[in-house]
This record gives structure tokens, C-alpha cells and sequence, in this order.
């Protein structure tokens, strides 16, 4: 059993680690979004990308506290 390989197994760190770089790369879409697409509403989509980059540092500070 020493040479068998472990299943990949999702314990709370490594949920929190997927949700915050998904909650970064959102953001980024979010922001970019707004800059390239739609200028007339570039403020509100930045405000909402950083939003999502605050939750993400929140998420990213929570690993291995919980």
C-alpha cells in the first residue's frame, strides 16, 4: 500500500485557496470589463471588482484558521 497513490482529497484550505483565486479572477474580469467594454460604467465595475478581490483576501486570511 506504501507505493499506491492517495486520492486527491479537498480538506478546508485547499476550498478556501480554489474559492479565493476564483474571487481574484473574477474581480479581474470585473474590472477589466469595465475598462475595455463598458467605459460609461467603468467606476461601478471597478467598485464591484474590488469587491470581489476584498473577499478574496478575506478567504485567502481564513486559510488555517478555521
Amino acid at each position: 500500500m506504501a507505493g499506491r497513490k492517495e486520492r486527491m482529497s479537498l480538506n478546508k484550505n485547499k476550498i478556501f485557496r480554489i474559492a479565493s483565486f476564483i474571487l481574484a479572477i473574477m474581480g479581474t474580469a470585473l474590472i477589466l470589463l469595465g475598462l475595455i467594454k463598458y467605459r460609461e460604467y467603468a467606476i461601478g465595475f471597478s467598485v464591484a471588482g474590488a469587491g470581489f478581490y476584498a473577499i478574496s483576501w478575506a478567504f485567502n486570511a481564513l486559510k488555517g484558521r478555521i
